[in-house]
Order: C-alpha cells, then sequence, then structure tokens
C-alpha cells in the first residue's frame, strides 16, 4: 500500500517535470529566436542557424577560434536552399545595424558618434538568409548615364529629394530619382565648384588634377557623393564618405549611381585608410565639430593628408559673421596654425589649408605645444579598431629628405613602384611582375566573361584581397572603379594601392563589409575562402554576405584551391547562383599558379513582387 501511494505522486511528479523541462526548451527557443532577433522577424528569417553554427563564424567569446583537423571545405552537404529574409531587411547593413545596437543596448556616446561606427553581431545572432531585393527591382542603369539618374524601385527613399529640393540634391521624377550634381554648398553644380577650388589652388586651366600631381580624395559627410562623381571626369577618385545618420540611404545612392563610397564616420576610431593616402580632403557643410576633443578630427584628418595635402572646408565658419561663426573661425585658425598648416587660398565661403611638405615646422615648435607629436611608437597605418589619438603624425625620415611623397603623376603612378614599398622589402622588380602577372589573369577573366558582358555591364568592383593593387590596376582602361580590400591581419599594402592613385580600405572578412546590399557587379575573391579557413571562420556565411553585397545578374570570380571551388559549387543551387565558367590548374604547374578559376553570377530572382531589366 505504501507503495502504491508513492508511485502515484512520483508518477505525476515525473510527468510535471518533462513538461517544466519541454516548456523551459521552447521558452529558450523563442527567448534566443526570436526575442534577440530583429523586431518583426517572421519565420522567412533564420538567425543563427545550423549552417553558420556548423563551422563558426568568427572566435567564440574567448577569441579562441573554432577550428578542427579537417578542412572545413571538405564532406560539405549541397545545399538545396537558404531561407528568404522579411522584406523589411532589404537593406540590411549587419554591422550597421540600428536595432541590433537598440536590442543589445549598447552603451554607446551619441556625442562621439559610437553608434554610427561598426558593432557587429555574434555569431550565434548573424543572419543566415538571402537579402531579398526591394519590390519591382530593376538592373541599375549603367554608367555613365547612372551618374545623373537611378530607379527609385530599386532605392524606395525619396525624403533627401524633399527636404534638399532646394539644394539640387536629388529629384522624384516619377519612375526614377534624378540627381542635379548640386550639394549644400554649391546648388549650382558640383563641376562648378570643383572648378573654383582648382582656380583658387593656381591649377593649370582650373584643372583639379593639377597636371596628375592630385588624384586621391576624401570627401567627409559627402551626401550623395556628387563631389565625388563630378571628380572623375578629372581623373580624381574621392572615397565619399558618410555614415548611416539621419540622411539615410546618401552612401546607397551613391553605389546606385556608380560612384566610389564607404559607409563612415568620424568618430572614436581610425578612418580604415592608412596615412598619407590622400592629396585632398574635403568638407562641404559636413556638420562636424573639429574643435571638439583637442581638434582630434582635424587631426585624424591630418594623418589621412599626404604632404603638401590640401584641406578644402566650405562652411558658414569660414565667411560669417556672427559672434559664435566667429569664435569658432578662430579658435580653428589658432588650431590648424599649431599644427603647422597654412592658408593656401581663401575666397567666398571655402577657405583650402595646405599641409607642410617637410617636419621642419613641427621641429620648430615652441616647447609644450599642443597638439603633441605621436610617440614614435605609434603606427600611423594601424587603423582596424584603433582609436583615435590628438597627436600629429610625422612625416618618415624618407619623406621628410624627399620634401613630399616623391609619386609620379598621375597615370604613370599607377606603374611606378612606389617609394614606401621599401617598407616591406618589396623590390621594383616583384612590383613590376606582379602587375604584368595581374594583366594576364585580368585577360583572363575577361574572356571568361565576354559571352555574359557588354562593356558597361560592370562598373562598382571589389577586389576583397587586393594585395598591391595589380588587380585593380589591370582594369584601368575598363569604365570600372575598383574598392581595393586588404585584410586586417595581413601585409598592411594599403598604402602602396593609394600610392598607385588606387583606393580601397581595410577589412575582416570575418564581418560582414560596409555597405548596403546590392552594391557591387563584380567581386574578386582570390585565396579569400582559402585564409578564412586559417582562421576557423565560417565559408558558408562568407557565400551569404558575397550574396547580399552583390547586384542581382553581378559576378563574383573566386581564384583558389581546386577544394575551394568545389565548395561553392554545392551551394550554387541554394544561393540561386549559376556557373559561367572555369579554370582549373594546369598539370605540372608550379605553385603560384596552382590555383582554380570559377566563375559564378547571381541570378535575378523575384522572391516578392516583379523584376523587370533595364533597358
Amino acid at each position: 500500500m505504501r507503495g502504491g501511494r508513492t508511485d502515484g505522486p512520483q508518477s505525476k511528479r515525473g510527468v510535471t517535470l518533462l513538461c517544466a523541462m519541454i516548456a523551459c526548451l521552447v521558452f529558450l527557443f523563442m527567448y534566443f529566436g526570436f526575442f534577440f532577433g530583429p523586431k518583426g522577424q517572421s519565420g522567412a528569417l533564420e538567425y543563427g542557424t545550423k549552417f553558420s553554427r556548423s563551422l563558426g563564424w568568427g572566435t567564440d567569446e574567448d577569441g579562441d577560434s573554432t577550428k578542427s583537423d579537417e578542412s572545413i571545405f571538405e564532406n560539405a552537404v549541397r545545399i538545396k536552399s537558404f531561407p528568404v529574409c522579411d522584406d523589411k531587411h532589404s537593406e540590411l547593413i549587419p554591422c550597421l545595424d540600428r536595432n541590433l545596437i537598440y536590442q543589445m543596448r549598447l552603451k554607446l556616446d551619441l556625442n562621439l558618434m559610437e553608434h554610427y561606427e561598426r558593432h557587429c553581431p555574434q555569431p550565434e545572432r548573424r543572419y543566415n538568409c538571402l537579402i531579398p531585393p526591394p519590390k519591382g527591382y530593376k538592373v541599375p542603369i549603367k554608367w555613365p548615364k547612372s551618374r545623373d539618374e537611378v530607379w527609385k524601385a530599386n532605392i524606395p527613399h525619396t525624403h533627401l529629394a524633399h527636404e534638399k529640393s532646394d539644394q539640387n540634391w536629388m529629384v522624384d521624377a516619377g519612375e526614377k530619382i534624378v540627381f542635379p550634381g548640386g550639394g549644400t554648398h554649391f546648388h549650382y553644380g558640383a563641376d562648378k565648384y570643383i572648378a573654383s577650388i582648382a582656380n583658387m589652388l593656381n591649377f593649370t586651366n582650373n584643372n583639379i588634377h593639377n597636371e596628375g600631381q592630385l588624384r586621391t580624395v576624401l570627401d567627409v559627410g559627402c551626401g550623395v557623393a556628387s563631389f565625388g562623381g563630378y571628380l572623375l571626369s578629372s581623373n580624381v577618385i574621392a572615397m565619399s564618405l558618410a555614415p548611416n545618420d539621419v540622411h539615410q540611404n546618401q552612401i546607397q545612392f551613391a553605389l546606385e549611381r556608380g560612384i566610389p563610397a564607404y559607409l563612415g564616420v568620424l568618430g572614436t576610431k581610425r578612418l580604415p585608410y592608412p596615412s598619407r593616402s590622400f592629396e585632398l580632403a574635403h568638407c562641404s557643410r559636413c556638420r562636424i565639430d573639429w574643435l571638439q576633443r583637442d581638434g582630434i578630427l582635424l587631426l585624424e584628418l591630418d594623418r589621412l593628408l599626404r604632404p603638401g595635402g590640401y584641406f578644402a572646408y566650405s562652411s558658414p565658419e569660414a565667411y560669417a559673421q556672427d559672434e559664435e561663426d566667429l569664435r569658432i573661425w578662430k579658435e580653428m585658425s589658432a588650431l590648424v596654425e599649431r599644427m603647422c598648416w597654412r592658408v593656401a587660398a581663401k575666397k567666398n565661403q571655402t577657405v583650402i589649408w595646405v599641409k607642410p611638405l617637410t617636419n621642419d615646422c613641427y621641429i620648430n615648435r615652441d616647447p609644450g605645444t599642443k597638439p603633441v607629436m605621436c610617440s614614435s611608437s605609434d603606427d600611423p597605418d594601424a587603423v582596424w579598431g584603433v582609436p583615435m589619438e590628438a597627436c600629429i603624425t610625422p612625416y618618415t625620415e624618407q619623406m621628410h629628405k624627399d620634401g613630399g611623397s616623391a609619386l609620379a603623376p598621375w597615370p604613370a603612378r599607377l606603374t611606378t613602384p612606389p617609394p614606401r614599398l621599401s617598407d616591406f622589402q618589396i623590390t621594383a622588380e616583384t612590383f613590376e611582375k606582379d602587375t604584368e602577372i595581374w594583366q594576364q589573369r585580368v585577360d583572363s577573366y575577361w574572356s571568361m566573361l565576354s559571352p555574359k558582358i557588354k562593356p558597361d555591364t560592370i562598373r562598382n568592383v571589389m577586389d576583397m584581397k587586393a594585395h598591391l593593387g595589380s588587380f585593380a590596376a589591370a582594369l584601368k582602361d575598363k569604365p570600372v572603379w575598383v574598392m581595393n580590400v586588404v585584410l586586417q591581419d595581413g601585409m598592411n599594402s594599403l598604402k602602396i594601392i593609394y600610392d598607385r592613385g588606387l583606393i580601397g580600405t581595410t577589412h575582416d572578412w570575418c564581418e560582414a563589409f560596409s555597405t548596403y546590399p546590392r552594391t557591387y557587379d563584380l567581386l574578386h575573391a582570390w585565396t579569400v575562402f582559402s585564409d578564412l579557413e586559417k582562421k576557423g571562420c565560417s565559408a558558408e556565411d562568407l557565400l551569404i554576405e558575397i550574396d547580399r553585397v552583390l547586384r542581382p545578374t553581378g559576378f563574383l570570380i573566386i581564384r583558389d584551391k581546386p577544394v575551394v571551388v568545389d565548395f561553392v559549387k554545392k551551394y550554387l543551387t541554394g544561393l540561386k547562383w549559376e556557373s559561367i565558367a572555369a579554370l582549373d590548374p594546369e598539370p605540372n604547374s608550379d605553385s603560384d599558379d596552382n590555383e582554380s578559376v570559377f566563375v559564378v553570377r547571381k541570378k535575378l530572382w523575384p522572391p516578392r513582387g516583379s523584376l523587370k531589366d533595364s533597358a
């Protein structure tokens, strides 16, 4: 009797315990799968699924890479399909996702613009779905026509057209958005404004390129990048920079137009560019407080400008006579004077300062003058996640001795070995051989692509592992521009790329790139997947990131080990990609060329709504 009376309650308690465990598991699933996911997440969105967890993206909480003895490319299962993200995520930028910041309750200083800096999701919080295009998406209008107009359906945002209607930023014109070429400071056109800057500096024929001496420009707070767009006709290339701020989609518009641009902000971290990269920095009504934190933001521009580089500043402080603007102008003038800048020209609403060519001014400053000189232990080219410092970066002994960068004028600059090659013990012969090899490879690529492309099919190109920039150099005669990416943990050769008159950025492919979806026509991945394997990051997640960045009908060229190509082939159906061409390594070839080439194309697929090609 005792045993019988005991069994009943025990049995009930067992059932109760089992139910409690099931309820707990359901709660945990809901908590991690939905509460931590984006608001309004639907069943069409997978977040931290088995694909990303199977190999791991990035590192674990202790910073140890997730690795195994077996290659991540072996024994991969053929994936038939990936889920499609909800339509509301059609413009997702994973490392610049405001919803993520809110959900993680990050304690960020809004005054320092930390909320506009990169904050990437942890592995379990990363999306593993394909980003859909907006309803009615069309293949983008081709360059150079795209400089002046884009399809409204591709970026269905007209806020800026109405807010900036009196400044000629952009005009809502039915099916299209038109760009008259204006800006906050240059309502009557960027071309006239650019000529006026050249005139102020007494450049020959009012041409901003100054006979090839001025090639690379940093445009801070660029808006929709009309300034950078109109520089291109003068053989000058700008890195147009703006955050994903209240003027949402400005960088998205720039890239849709076919103009080089990057999402970034002058906040607390160094911009992802090496020292002495730009001949000109430009700020037109960019609403930046240059005096904050002992002038740290101006000092970041100083780090980036070459010897003799210019800063063109168009803002009320340069001409207004009210008390506050006069105060700012006085303090700013005093600051740049202590930085050894001098006024090169001042006219109407624009002032242009110029940096010294040597270290002489720095050496002759009074003891105790601020800003101080940066420590000799500081590496001015270390940029990935490195905090800015309120100090002046002196020139190297060689630059001081040369009285400048000693770079050849453009276009000779592209193929002339730059002086900073010696920083890497790379000889001129090695540089020239690299240029020659990549010219041959790019010629081969275009032969593989030729059945599928016209001369204007490709505009925005990214080299995911640029090395010395020779891939981009080989494209010099084509109507394209290249975002050259240098790996943050590899050889820091980005300064060589800038010294060649090209542009680029530093990045870690274990994380998402700072760009909108559907912004590049061609991605080139040379041993990028093999490098990812060494770091223990997820190759599947990289494929999904590539799909996010590629425009529909865009191309991916993979140059890597044969096992990598075999791995990617297993994902073509799931990613809605198609194989275009392949090239196997030649038998008994040397190790440098023992790489397969695989060209794929992202299909134009209609998850919702109709998709149409442009005329």
